[in-house]
């Protein structure tokens, strides 16, 4: 993770300037040539521990801590660890309090190791601001795991919507490719004009199939913005929805109460689907002949209703998505959706689509 002062300018020069700034102190600080020679060499560590914060920190803080308390050492009027609150800053940013704390009281140590060589008031000052660095290097790690969170739950809702794309695009499409294709094979030799007009609408079937898959894809797919894409359906394409599925033996009947108006997109689109996984679910596990479909346009609210003459109590048994995937896409538009056997036979998927809280 990159601190405040990760800029690849100063990453470069900081270490350089910190060096330069260590070796004129211990070469004026006066402390004969051997503890000069010591104090360079370690000028030079604390310089290239800064430098190897970034790629080896574990490394760079057991090099930097001691070099850093030498330099106290060989020259105490230097009140300021700079090395060691650039060792601060990076471990902090990169690890929990649990790492950074005893980091921070190190770095408080050296403070007091050179104590007696100047005014408690700076000392105490210039500790208080340690602790205050600490804190703001805490708040920047903090907010950077919230973006990252942030991030993560982003990708998973994207994946989540995607998911529901594709069952919805592919459940209903390859539902009526195996009822047609098994119509199809019942009449093949007997009456071969109903079996072409299956293998008709199983071409269509596909088509639309692919259609929806390449509009999905180039939503996702880099550059897809400079791409032609077919729009997303709407609740004005139900009767076309639901004519492969009178083809494959599904009578299908769409109601409109109350005055039809433009809807906000995400409503529409999640009211076509549920619609769509509704009559798909009727086809594939309910046995049933007919299922009528009603839209009731009401003025703060979409209201949509699918019931099918078929198990009922028993296609409530079923396992699979079907069910949970209308109610997460009401839930999007702050909707809500109930599913169940009705009471006088079949099966009934209700939903109530607020407009206004869509817009």
């Amino acid at each position: 993770m990159r601190g405040a002062w990760d800029h690849p300018a100063l990453r470069a020069a900081v270490p350089v300037l910190l060096g330069l700034f260590y070796l004129v102190t211990v070469q004026d600080a006066g402390r004969g040539p051997l503890l000069t020679a010591v104090g360079s060499i370690l000028a030079l560590v604390q310089a290239g521990a800064v430098a190897a914060r970034h790629r080896h920190l574990a490394v760079a803080v057991a090099v930097g801590l001691p070099a850093a308390l030498g330099l106290q050492l060989i020259a105490p009027e230097v009140l300021v660890p700079f090395g060691a609150l650039f060792l601060l800053w990076a471990v902090t940013v990169a690890h929990g309090p649990a790492t950074s704390v005893p980091m921070l009281l190190v770095v408080l140590g050296l403070l007091g190791s050179v104590a007696a060589e100047h005014r408690s008031e700076d000392v105490l000052f210039l500790g208080a601001l340690t602790i205050a660095l600490w804190a703001l290097a805490e708040a920047w790690r903090g907010r950077a795991r919230a973006l990252e969170e942030a991030g993560r739950r982003a990708l998973a809702d994207e994946q989540a919507r995607i998911a529901r794309e594709l069952h919805d695009v592919l459940a209903h499409s390859v539902s009526v490719i195996v009822v047609q294709a098994a119509a199809a094979d019942d009449v093949f030799d007997d009456r071969p004009d109903q079996a072409r007009a299956a293998l008709r609408a199983i071409e269509a079937a596909g088509r639309d199939a692919l259609g929806e898959l390449r509009r999905l894809l180039s939503a996702v797919r880099p550059g897809a913005e400079e791409e032609a894409t077919a729009p997303a359906p709407r609740l004005a394409e139900l009767d076309a929805l639901a004519a492969p599925l009178r083809h494959a033996g599904l009578e299908v009947a769409v109601r409109r109460d109350g005055e039809a108006r433009p809807l906000p997109a995400g409503v529409e689109l999640s009211a076509y689907r549920i619609v769509q996984e509704a009559l798909t679910n009727t086809l594939r596990h309910a046995g049933a002949t007919r299922a009528d479909v009603r839209l009731h346009y009401a003025p703060e609210a979409l209201e949509l209703e699918v019931v099918d003459d078929g198990r009922g109590a028993a296609a409530a048994t079923r396992t699979g998505r079907g069910i949970s995937g209308m109610r997460e896409r009401a839930a999007l538009v702050t909707g809500t959706l109930e599913a169940g056997p009705h009471p006088d036979g079949g099966f009934r998927v209700h939903a109530r689509l607020p407009v206004e809280a869509a817009r």
